[in-house]
């Protein structure tokens, strides 16, 4: 189980060559110094005197009563001990020998400079006056664009993780970097005025929120929306409470809390707020979704477009009915849906089971039983755990479509293995089939399932490429040691986008005006190296682009402190006109964890698929 301080530590400290001097009548601010580490770590102290901010389960935190004026030095620090703060009372001021220590509970995480081993505890005074610092009054705004100095301006910068801030020990910039300015407040009691929460809690009961200060990218629901370059350092996790109340778990995003007030400590890989007591909520928002505003004509003039990944989808429980809830209500039955993570017949038990049938029938009259809309579905079989997701559970993706308004363009399946290819007119090889199933690209991962299509009234095919890039396994903390972070398995999404854009290209290259849609999880951002080649090679435009969807409202999934875009839908120039529509649904990004259906929202698109004789 988690806990926030552990009471047996394994300590990383770093310990200068021979024996340490003993070091008197340090500050706090000079024990942390200006950088992340402390220049005396591994030293033994004397006389470090402090006022007694707040106690936890496994120590206290102390301020100095002799601060200086630089903003990059932290004025407090955490006295790490199960005893010697038994005794003691928020007020009291006090005097400790002990040593400095730097700690971390893995090793992707960044340090905490501390003092553990305390002895020779003195009481100089009680009831003495705690007032928190207000963030953004009493001390800087967090900066809302940079995380660190070595991330060279770019978090998602390829090659990552060539830094860490552990062997570089950067001086502290707190004006400039996120980071920064979360290290230059360690140990510090703090207030954060007006809160706003960012997204629902985690399964520990932890919750993201911002305060009164400036920030960038915030959505229309009080959310943070990462853009390029920009992945709003200025938000804080709120940690648990240090009182053994508990943080809520019906909190969602853009609701309202009281302030906040508690110690500002790097553990689990981010800075957090150790709350005095439990966040409580003040005004709660709306959580509800609008449905989707666009109709189609039921002919090619004007054809609706859903892309939704359903999470694990499986025949039985209420969750595939809850699915198709939102299909029927607000994503109002589009004439086709691309749809990702459909397992197969029996779920999560691995016994070879890879047929999905009985999944996609139960979702289809789920849905016809809410509509009256029946559709058909197309899907293909992968071999047995060879895609990746959970364990037996054969994720694939498929189409749903509504054969009375959409059709198969002479249809002749392939298997999972398979390779489709771009034949002469341009045409499929197989309709629908796998793009490069067997290259070591798709190693545990979903291949893109391509088909092609015609519309009602069409004179043309339309071509469809369905896909799910693998996840970001692996990757570490946006506030980690590493530099840049690393972004999980972003390599193989480099080649997944680079295959997937060169089967576009084919189409493209017999066919400028082709009508093409890619869409699906991309488990990536459009502006990070594997979707900036996709568009590149491919000539697709991303349709957040063609109808110039406000950045901060570009989302369809929330994840640490940031609202983001994973799922995209990428089309051809002849689709990228005036005419073309899209919204993202917030049916899940903003409900609380109960009225969650699936991780991703869904999107919908407009498009004239009518195409040229």
């Amino acid at each position: 189980m988690k806990s926030t301080m552990s009471t047996t530590r394994a300590f990383c400290v770093a310990v200068l060559a021979g024996l340490q001097p003993l070091v008197a009548a340090l500050t706090i601010a000079e024990i942390n110094g200006n950088k992340f580490l402390s220049p005396y770590s591994g030293q033994a102290v004397t006389n470090v005197t402090g006022l007694v901010l707040a106690k936890g389960a496994n120590g206290f935190w102390i301020r100095s009563t002799t601060p200086d004026n630089d903003p990059a030095t932290s004025e407090s620090v955490y006295v790490f001990s199960t005893t010697a703060g038994v005794n003691l009372t928020i007020g009291d001021i006090v005097s400790l020998d002990g040593k400095v220590a730097e700690y971390r509970s893995a090793v992707a995480y960044v340090y905490l400079t501390e003092i553990s081993s305390p002895k020779n505890v003195k009481i100089l005074s009680k009831g003495n006056t705690v007032t928190p610092l207000v963030i953004g009054q009493d001390t800087l705004s967090p900066p809302t664009v940079q995380f660190s100095s070595l991330d060279g301006g770019d978090i998602y910068a390829v090659p990552n993780g060539v830094s860490n801030i552990s062997a570089v020990n950067p001086v502290l910039k707190p004006a400039e970097y996120g980071m920064d300015f979360w290290e230059s407040l360690s140990g510090e009691l703090v207030t954060v005025r007006k809160p706003t929460v960012l997204l629902r809690p985690n399964s520990y009961r932890e919750t993201w929120v911002v305060g009164d200060w400036a920030t960038t990218g915030k959505n229309s629901h009080g959310g943070l929306t990462m853009s390029d370059k920009d992945s709003n350092p200025e938000a804080i996790i709120i940690g648990p409470p240090l009182d053994g109340t508990k943080n809520p778990t019906d909190s969602k995003m853009g609701d309202l809390v009281e302030d906040i007030t508690g110690v500002v400590q790097s553990t689990f890989g981010f800075y957090y707020i150790l709350p005095l007591t439990a966040i409580k909520t003040t005004v709660a928002s709306n959580g509800a979704a609008p449905p989707s505003s666009l109709q189609g004509t039921g002919n090619c003039r004007a054809i609706t477009v859903g892309d939704y990944n359903v999470e694990n989808l499986t025949p039985t429980g209420t969750h595939i009915t809850k699915v198709a809830g939102h299909i029927a209500n607000y994503l109002k039955t589009p004439d086709i849906l691309f749809v990702q993570e459909i397992q197969d017949n029996n779920g999560a038990t691995d016994n070879g089971v890879v047929d999905a049938n009985v999944t996609l029938s139960t979702l289809v009259n789920a849905i016809a039983n809410l509509s009256n809309v029946t559709y058909a579905f197309v899907d293909i079989d992968p071999v047995s755990d060879k895609d990746g997701g959970e364990p037996g559970g054969n994720i694939r993706q498929a189409y749903l479509y509504r054969p009375e308004i959409i059709s198969l363009y002479n249809p002749n399946p392939g298997s999972a293995t398979d390779a489709n290819e771009v034949l002469p007119g341009p045409a499929l090889k197989y309709n629908p089939g796998r793009i490069d199933p067997n290259s070591d690209a798709w190693t545990a991962s979903r291949k893109p399932l391509v088909a092609a299509w015609r519309a009602k009234g069409a004179k043309k095919p339309f071509y469809t490429i369905n896909v799910h890039q693998s996840s970001k396994g692996g990757g570490t903390s946006l506030q980690g040691d590493r530099r840049p972070p690393i972004n999980g398995v972003v390599d193989k999404r480099i080649q997944q986008a680079e295959i997937t854009a060169n089967f576009v290209k084919q189409i493209l290259d017999q066919d400028p005006r082709a009508r093409i849609i890619t869409a699906g999880d991309f488990n990536e951002f459009t502006f990070v190296e594997p979707m900036k080649r996709f568009a590149a090679i491919s000539g697709l435009k991303d349709l957040d682009d063609v109808v110039g969807l406000p950045a901060e409202e570009r989302y369809t999934y929330t994840y640490d402190m940031n609202s983001q875009a994973l799922d995209h839908m990428y089309v051809s120039p002849a689709l990228a006109t005036a005419a073309t529509k899209y919204e993202h649904l917030h049916v899940n990004s903003w409900a609380t964890a109960a009225d969650m259906v699936s991780d991703h929202d869904p999107s919908v698109a407009l498009l004239n698929l009518c195409g040229c004789a």
